[in-house]
């Protein structure tokens, strides 16, 4: 063999290694392009349907995970805090550990929102690097003159997350984590959610979704493992029941239906009352006259935007009359405007002293999977949650 042909075959070995790297044919560069638009950090929600139809777009053209990306280590809701000394013992990074580690809301004992690690930028090494959620904490008064939160995604491992916050000092960076704490929290909490998401589209429980489908003309994606269902007037009820480490777990998804009237449907008073309604209806207690319903005062009601529309998100906990049994719950209401009627979505967990965090949020990852009619016929729905609107990297 020549000089020029052995060049020409060793140019071809080397095109076909970086197509196979690429996990493609090279079709669809546009693919690289982040998620979400660049906006400055800590705007809020997109809540227009504007943005909406944006970010369904960019969905479309989401990063495809390479050949040579290793899969990222770590349990979900598990966030590593990487920094320099200084910030480690000017407060700084205590201020953060504060705002991730503050309790879920809607769950009776006090269970943080993440399991946070600290460590020093020295030891940032490739072990760490494979964490799915990673804080760099950058304070350097030399580089940065202004705050700013910026991220990356599958930078190190895949699927993962890095939020990089920049500040020109100490007491700035403090004031800017507390001024974004909800931003932040969120940001993380919804790429879990989302994570949940995709494995439960890889394997969605057929019954309820057939269930679903045929009382409601709707799709839902519920884990596998609700296999028991009731069926009931406009109501689907689907559990699992099992020991874990010798403590009974129930696992509990519900979706219900009833008219919409006009916005006064969501107020909270309106939806204990209709949600109580429908339990002591369709969940009875192991005695006549016993049921389940809502623990007052122990309500927390929000207005979100979910696929591009309006949700009414509620936290709570649940109780059954005249019994000594309870937990926490999550509900997700939305308006089927193609049938005027409001879908309920409810997940729900009895685990009596243990950690119900990953639990309850596998579960409520369930909730925003539901398709309603119109989304169906139209095929327009996004299963994921739109994410904050934090600036990506270039």
């Amino acid at each position: 063999m020549n000089r020029n042909s052995f060049f020409k075959v060793c140019t071809m070995l080397l095109a076909l290694l970086l197509v196979m790297a690429c996990g493609g044919s090279g079709k669809n560069t546009s693919d690289a392009a982040p998620e979400t638009s660049a906006q400055q950090a800590g705007t809020g929600k997109t809540s227009s349907k504007a943005a909406a139809k944006q970010k369904k777009k960019a969905a479309k053209v989401k990063k495809k995970k390479s050949l040579l990306t290793p899969a990222s280590a770590g349990a979900p809701y598990e966030i590593l805090v990487v920094s320099g000394d200084d910030a480690m013992h000017n407060g700084s990074v205590d201020t953060l550990y504060s705002i991730l580690t503050d309790d879920v809301p809607g769950i009776a004992q006090s269970e943080p929102q993440f399991k946070v690690v600290r460590i020093n930028v020295k030891d940032f090494s490739s072990t760490f690097r494979l964490c799915r959620n990673i804080i760099k904490v950058n304070i350097d008064p030399g580089r940065y003159s202004s705050c700013k939160m910026k991220y990356s995604r599958d930078q190190y491992a895949e699927p993962q997350l890095v939020l990089t916050i920049q500040a020109p000092s100490a007491f700035k960076f403090i004031e800017f984590v507390k001024d974004n704490a909800d931003e932040i929290v969120e940001f993380f909490n919804r790429a879990e959610l989302n994570r949940q998401c995709d494995l439960l589209k890889e394997n969605p429980q057929p019954r309820i979704q057939e269930e679903v489908k045929k009382r409601f003309g709707c799709d839902i994606w519920a884990p596998i493992e609700l296999d028991r269902i009731k069926i009931g007037r406009n109501f689907v009820w689907a559990r699992s029941e099992r020991f874990v480490r010798n403590v009974e777990q129930k696992l509990n998804l519900v979706v219900y239906s009833y008219p919409y009237r006009d916005v006064r449907t969501f107020t909270q008073d309106y939806f204990v009352r209709k949600r109580d309604s429908v339990m002591k209806a369709n969940i009875p207690g192991p005695r006549e006259g016993q049921y389940m319903m809502t623990t007052m005062p122990f309500v927390f009601v929000s207005d979100e935007t979910v696929h591009g529309e309006y949700a009414q998100v509620v936290r709570g906990l649940w109780n059954v009359k005249g019994y000594d049994m309870g937990g926490p719950f999550v509900s997700v209401s939305r308006v089927d405007e193609k049938y005027q009627r409001v879908i309920v979505a409810e997940a729900f967990v009895y685990y009596p002293n243990q950690a119900k965090r990953n639990v309850l949020k596998r579960l409520e990852a369930a909730l925003y999977t539901l398709r309603l009619p119109d989304e169906l016929d139209e095929e327009r729905y996004r299963y994921d949650l739109d994410e904050i609107t934090i600036e990506p990297e270039d």
